[in-house]
C-alpha cells in the first residue's frame, strides 16, 4: 500500500489541492504535524481514520506507524504543512521507506511564501527591481551552510522570503539594512491564510519594533525586498509596443 506525503498548504483548507483532499478523504491512517497543520483540515479524514500527531514523535516512531499501516494494507497520508519539499524533513522518511521497500508518492502543496504574497496583495518579482526570489532561513539548532549566510544572499538584493526566523528579526534586519537600505519594505505575515492571520508592514528600520509589540516570534514569514513597493516600473508584457510570439506590436 502506498504512503502519500501530502502538502497541507499554508492553513486554509480551501487551498488544498484536489488530490490532497481526495487522499485525505480516503485515508485509513494519517500522521500529521499537529503544531503546524490547521485542525480544520483533519475534519476531511474519515471518522474512523487512525490519527497520529507527529509533533511528539521521533523519526523512528513515525516510520514504525507507516510500516505497520503498510503491513495491514492501509492507505496512509503523511500530512506536512505547506509544501513538503521546503523544510519538510521528508528525505529521511523516504530513505527509511526505501529501506523497507514501502512505496510512496509526494503530493505538492501551496507554501507559506505564496500565501503570504497573496495576503499582501504583492508580486514578489518586479521589472528592473527584482527578478529573483530566495527562500531561506536563519541558523538555529539547524546550522546554515557557510555559503548561504544571510549577508551573502542579501548581496543580490533579491526578494527574500525568510522562514523560521521571526524570533531573530532584529538580527535579520540589522544584517540586511546595509544591502537593502533601512527604508526597504518588509512584511511579517503570521499564520498566512488562517482565520487569525496577522500582517505587519513596515521597513527594515521599524519592523522589529512592530513584531515585538505584536508578540510575533514564530509561525510567521518575513518578506523583504523593494519588489514589495508599488512605485516600480511597469512590466513590458502588456505594453502595446512590446511584441512577442502571440501579439504583434501596435503603432500608437
Amino acid at each position: 500500500m502506498m504512503v502519500y506525503f501530502v502538502g497541507a498548504g499554508p492553513g486554509d483548507p480551501e487551498l488544498l489541492t484536489r488530490k490532497a483532499e481526495r487522499l485525505l478523504r480516503q485515508a485509513a491512517v494519517c500522521i500529521y504535524a499537529g503544531s503546524l497543520v490547521n485542525p480544520d483540515i483533519l475534519t476531511l479524514l474519515p471518522p474512523d481514520a487512525e490519527r497520529h500527531d507527529s509533533a511528539a514523535m521521533t523519526l523512528e516512531e513515525t516510520v514504525a506507524v507507516m510500516r505497520d499501516a503498510a503491513k495491514r494494507g492501509l492507505a496512509t497520508v503523511r500530512l506536512h504543512s505547506g509544501e513538503p519539499a521546503l523544510y519538510g524533513a521528508i528525505r529521511e522518511q523516504m530513505n527509511a521507506l526505501d529501506q523497507y521497500g514501502i512505496s510512496y508518492e509526494v503530493v505538492p502543496g501551496i507554501s507559506a511564501f505564496q500565501a503570504a504574497a497573496a495576503a499582501l496583495k504583492a508580486e514578489l518579482t518586479a521589472p528592473e527591481v527584482s527578478q529573483t526570489v530566495i527562500l531561506t532561513r536563519t541558523a538555529g539548532r539547524t546550522p546554515m551552510p557557510e555559503k548561504e549566510d544571510l549577508a551573502l544572499l542579501a548581496a543580490s538584493c533579491s526578494t527574500l522570503c525568510i522562514y523560521l526566523s521571526t524570533h531573530k528579526i532584529d538580527e535579520v534586519c540589522a544584517t540586511l539594512s546595509p544591502f537593502y537600505g533601512p527604508d526597504c519594505p518588509v512584511a511579517v505575515v503570521y499564520h498566512a491564510s488562517w482565520p487569525d492571520q496577522q500582517i505587519l508592514k513596515g521597513t527594515l528600520a521599524d519592523i522589529p519594533q512592530q513584531a515585538a509589540q505584536a508578540g510575533l516570534r514564530k509561525t510567521a514569514l518575513i518578506v523583504v525586498g523593494h519588489a514589495l513597493g508599488r512605485d516600480i516600473p511597469v512590466s513590458k508584457l502588456y505594453d502595446a509596443g512590446f511584441s512577442h510570439e502571440y501579439r504583434n506590436a501596435t503603432t500608437p
